[in-house]
Parts: structure tokens; sequence; C-alpha cells
């Protein structure tokens, strides 16, 4: 089993939130790695890996990193490959973080969820993959389902909620 995604991390110590991402991709059985490379320790390993990702079979990038977070648009420089960052809350509420992933330059588009919002980065790199992809798009079809029968059964949850003044 070969990786078709790549979630890139600064640090290991955004592993928790980087979780998320992992689950919902293992859920959806689509192959995946999960590597730590920094822009700024590491610079030649994020060009070597950014240039040679695509080649190896990844479709899709998601790269977290707080505080300047430059590692989302370092790799999204090197390779042709999407690229969605996840800006992690470390500094200033995670702000920094997402205006410097946000913010790229002309040519160099980087994909940026919420900060801290690995599962929706994970759900994007599925909605891409699920374009080609028949099995995938059916079972991501199956997960917007669900999301929309959670909703039903909260609402009905909500109808035994009682308050003095409650009208529903």
């Amino acid at each position: 089993m070969n990786p078709i995604v790549s979630i890139i991390m600064g640090s290991t110590s955004d592993l928790p939130i980087m979780d998320k991402a992992a689950a919902y991709l293992n859920d959806m059985e689509v192959p995946f790695e999960i590597n730590a490379l920094s822009a700024h320790r590491t610079p030649e390993a994020v060009e070597e890996f950014s240039k040679n990702a695509k080649s190896r079979g990844i479709k899709i990038i998601i790269a977290a990193a707080g505080m300047a977070a430059h590692l989302p648009g370092v790799i999204a420089a090197s390779t042709t490959l999407p690229v969605i960052g996840v800006p992690i809350k470390s500094t200033l509420e995670g702000i920094d973080a997402l205006l410097a992933i946000v913010q790229m330059p002309p040519g160099i588009p980087v994909a940026t969820v919420g900060i801290n919002a690995s599962l929706n980065a994970a759900i994007l790199a599925v909605e891409i993959l699920s374009l080609t992809d028949k099995e995938l798009e059916a079972k991501f079809a199956s997960y917007k389902e669900g999301l929309k029968k959670k909703i039903v059964k909260a609402n009905e949850e909500l109808k035994e909620v009682r308050y003095q003044y409650k009208t529903n």
C-alpha cells in the first residue's frame, strides 16, 4: 500500500491536532503517511520532500504549522500538488499561523482551513480525491449523509429538553 496523501507537520507536538486528519483518512481507507519536517530547521529535507512527492504517488499534501507557519507555503513553492494548510494555535491564538498560510503570493496557492481544523483538511483532501475515485466518492457521500442524520437526531433529542418558556 502506497500513500496518496501526505500529512506533514512542523513538529511532533502538532500530532494531537493532526490526529483528527489521520483518523479520518484511516476511516475513509485512504493510504497516507505522516512526517515531521521544518521549513526552518530542515529546509533541504522540505525541498527534497516537495520535489519528490508526486513521483512517489502522493496526490495531496496536508501541511500543518504554527507561529510563522512557513511550511505549507515552502512546500507549495516546490511542487505542483495541491497543498492544504492547517494553521496550528501556538501563539497569538493561531492568528499568526492563519495569516502566514492564507496570505500566499500569486502563483503559490495554499488551500487553508481553520485554526487547528485538521479534520476539515482531511475532508477537503477526500473531496478532491473523490473527483477521480468512484469508490471513495460513495464513501464520502455516505459520510455527508451521516452528518445530516446527526443533526436530524439532535433536533429530535432537543424536543425532549424542557424549559418553562420553551415553545417547541
